[in-house]
């Protein structure tokens, strides 16, 4: 159940490429981040104040500046720069680089099975970014991996933190402190490079109201309440396969908003990395339901 409920919030995220370049083309990403982070984090905040002790501010400015403001960042340089679908489906390579941190920073070894299908994901999605067959800008690709890394470090300081504070100051804080210091970063870079700040302020539409809607409520507001939630109650490795939904929204809303398009041969790379990323939850599913004897000798 908790899978299903972690694919909710990777749906949300999924859609962020293609609404950003559907409904906010050409906004500057820093100006991006700090619209959806600071008054989600405020709404947040006013549903149910809280106040973090003295001693809890300086883990929660490292959570802001890595879970919002450096990966928010990121993540509309990625959704400016990279189709929405490679986009939603890159980002399923978290679960591999969750496994490596884990591995390498907690020296817990990951499961034979994830490993397998990881390193399956990874071969498919060398065949999916081959240069020789589509072509993505450079800084977008960077940037996912940047952004990947941020998740991957990020999710691992929220669930530390789990027996100290309670999840929605983790939540609610992180977003105001990550989109403060995305604001103060957006103002200095406006004064440096002011057109594009200009630009979007005198051409605002309604399509850009709809678009920061979606991204500060659903993507955002319900989105982080459901990842720090669940992040209480399984795995990172265990949440990053419930990112499945992400590359699905990424693929549908770039085809619906975007008309986004690939080949045959590209859909069916696409559709193998999603399933591959699927596979480690079938397995132990059916091993859990059809024999549970080899569950209880593995124990």
């Amino acid at each position: 159940m908790n899978i299903l409920l972690a694919m909710i919030p990777a749906f949300f995220w999924g859609t962020t490429y293609a609404v950003t370049q559907f409904t906010l083309p050409d906004w500057p990403p820093l100006l991006l981040g700090a619209l959806r982070a600071l008054p989600a984090g405020l709404i947040l905040l006013l549903i149910k104040p809280s106040l973090p002790k003295k001693s809890d501010w300086g883990i929660l400015f490292g959570l802001g500046l890595i879970n919002i403001a450096l990966f928010f960042s990121l993540i509309f340089v990625m959704a400016l720069t990279l189709p929405s679908a490679i986009s939603g489906v890159g980002m399923i390579s978290v679960p591999v680089f969750a496994m490596l941190y884990h591995w390498l920073v907690n020296k817990r070894r990951p499961k034979a099975l994830q490993a397998f299908f990881g390193f399956l994901l990874i071969i498919l999605a060398w065949l999916l970014f081959d240069p020789g067959t589509i072509r993505l800008d450079p800084v977008g690709l960077l940037a996912m991996l940047a952004a990947i890394l941020c998740i991957v470090s990020g999710s691992s300081m929220t669930k530390s933190l789990g027996s100290r504070i309670h999840w929605w100051s983790v939540l609610t804080w992180q977003l105001i402190i990550g989109g403060v210091i995305l604001t103060a970063a957006a103002a200095v870079h406006a004064l440096v490079a002011p057109a594009d700040y200009l630009q979007a302020a005198e051409q605002f539409q309604l399509s850009n109201g709809l678009g920061l809607t979606w991204i500060i409520i659903l993507n955002t507001a319900l989105g982080y309440a459901l990842y720090v939630w669940l992040l209480q109650r399984m795995s990172v490795v265990d949440f990053t396969f419930g990112g499945i939904a992400n590359p699905v929204a990424g693929i549908s809303a770039g085809m619906l908003l975007l008309g986004e398009s690939y080949s045959p041969v590209q859909y069916l790379l696409m559709s193998a990395m999603i399933l591959t990323s699927l596979m480690p939850q079938i397995i132990e599913l059916i091993k859990r339901r059809w024999f549970p004897g080899i569950k209880a000798a593995e124990a």
